[in-house]
């Protein structure tokens, strides 16, 4: 059984590392909605990031911000934490359930920090990885960049370019001066097509946005499923360049700012 607990644990730490390197927020993630198996169930509330947000509650009726985005990883571990609760009049003895779990601490962040290795182009881990990764995520929240469309753009960033494309979606220019400044020293060992290749993997070009779920499902109630079918064959394969269906993947349009989703949704 603690073999058991320990393989649920490890199994959630990799899913929580895929969520968080995507920007996707969960939502209500209640301990009834999570299984044995590692995975969550009762998607209602559920989004990705737009602008870069750690604090971001895409659940509007989380009110206290319980499950927040940079809050998922922790209640992972609190839902874990109950399971082994549960478990120990079959385990019997605490030590072993406790033990059990503690692997999700180790495999957590280490999974992450390997995903975001790769969504930076970065195959080999150097010491100065974790800094570089920190340092990202801050200037993304001060700038309050779209967190795909700057992993996107960031894929075509080179040492030796004007970086404009990327530069432009931050408005403190100086500071994303001294980041690329950094960046670039990390890449100058990187072979720069293996390193665009991993990057085109990692970094999803379509995500679905709330916005665009609201256009196909309101076309959808009017018997035109054409939205519908778009974003799925989109969704399927969305690290692929799907050329002519660029406004997919385009920052969101003002009005979506005003979507409400809840555990009704």
């Amino acid at each position: 059984m603690p073999l058991l607990l320990q393989a649920v644990s490890e199994r959630t730490a990799h899913l929580m590392a895929a969520w968080q390197a995507v920007g996707f927020c969960h939502g209500v993630m209640n301990t009834d909605n999570m299984s044995i198996l590692g995975l969550t169930i009762d998607y209602g509330p559920f989004q990705f990031l737009d602008v870069f947000d750690p604090g971001h509650i895409c659940n509007h009726s989380d009110t206290q911000g319980r499950y927040a985005y940079n809050k998922q990883p922790n209640i992972a571990y609190w839902n874990l934490f109950c399971l082994g609760q549960a478990l120990l009049p079959l385990i019997e003895d605490q030590e072993q359930a406790l033990a059990a779990l503690e692997s999700y601490k180790t495999v957590f962040p280490a999974a992450l920090q390997a995903r975001m290795r790769a969504k930076l182009g970065l195959s080999e881990e150097q010491p100065e990885d974790n800094a570089l990764i920190e340092s990202t995520f801050k200037l993304l929240a001060s700038n309050k960049v779209d967190y795909t469309i700057f992993w996107r753009r960031l894929c075509a960033f080179t040492p030796q370019s004007g970086h404009e494309p990327v530069r432009d979606l931050f408005f403190d220019r100086e500071s994303f001066n001294a980041w690329a400044l950094q960046y670039s020293e990390r890449l100058a060992p990187v072979d720069i097509g293996l390193r665009a290749d991993l990057m085109l993997k990692s970094n999803p070009k379509f995500i679905l946005r709330n916005h665009l779920a609201e256009e196909a499902i309101s076309a959808a109630k009017l018997k035109d499923f054409s939205g519908v079918n778009t974003l799925l064959g989109l969704l399927q394969t969305p690290f692929e360049e799907h050329t002519g269906h660029e406004r997919f993947a385009d920052f969101p349009p003002d009005w979506a700012a005003s979507i409400e989703i809840s555990c009704s949704s």
